[in-house]
């Protein structure tokens, strides 16, 4: 089995974290929050800035694709990834398996923060943590076509367990195909959770023949998903 893997560390300047996505993520849309909120928002991303380190990681790996049952069969193992992933990755020649993460130091931070009791502040560490875990999974798709670049290949949108009718259940079975237990520094739970929480893992399809195509939401039917276009609100 033909397999290549990079693992990699980011700086905080690296993911180029601009106002506009933190006022989306913060749920003030295409409006800008009072002075006061804007000076202790950056406030705490130069704290951020002072100690996080994202980090990824992704192996290239061989698999069988089944659009009988929509599953992923990877050595022994399969994976169920239902539909609309089976559907996205087909045409694939080999697929991704990445990890991504704000890392275990912005974790303390979340719990020292929780332990001071300040609620605002601990929702801005939030909002500041789910950018860096998805903006750190971005630099992953940008090394990752660099390393693609030489076969030609392109790749699709990335997907993850626990979205798209792909159980997370399946997460332990991802992470064994990494060459260490914890990709990462990456710990999961007895149910099958990320620890750091502000983690990211999943697949990749990689061929001359994919594409990555914007994520259609109307295929899914799971509200919660972070990819899920927010719809304004009626006045």
């Amino acid at each position: 089995m033909n397999i290549t893997h990079l693992e990699s560390k980011l700086t905080f300047e690296q993911l180029n974290i601009t106002d506009s996505e933190l006022n989306e993520t913060m749920g003030y849309g295409t409006s800008l929050p009072d002075e006061n909120v804007y000076a202790e928002m950056h406030d705490m991303l130069r704290q951020v800035a002072k100690m996080v380190v994202p980090r990824f990681e992704f192996i290239l790996i061989e698999g069988l694709l089944n659009r009988e049952d929509n599953s992923l069969q990877v050595g022994q193992t399969v994976f169920h990834l239902g539909r609309i992933i089976a559907n996205q990755l087909q045409g694939a020649v080999q697929y991704a398996f990445f990890t991504a993460t704000a890392g275990t130091e912005f974790e303390s931070l979340q719990h020292s923060l929780k332990d001071e009791g300040d609620l605002v502040k601990c929702y801005m560490a939030d909002c500041i943590g789910s950018i860096i875990a998805e903006k750190t999974a971005d630099c992953m798709e940008l090394a990752l076509q660099e390393v693609i670049n030489d076969y030609g290949w392109k790749h699709t949108n990335r997907f993850s367990p626990g979205y798209c009718g792909w159980h997370v259940s399946e997460q332990p079975s991802l992470f064994h195909f990494f060459p260490t237990p914890y990709p990462c520094g990456i710990h999961l739970t007895n149910s099958c959770l990320m620890v750091p929480i502000k983690s990211v893992s999943g697949i990749i399809g990689l061929g001359p023949d994919v594409r990555k195509l914007e994520y259609s939401c109307g295929l899914c039917s799971y509200e919660q998903c972070y990819k899920r276009k927010r719809k304004p609100t009626a006045k």
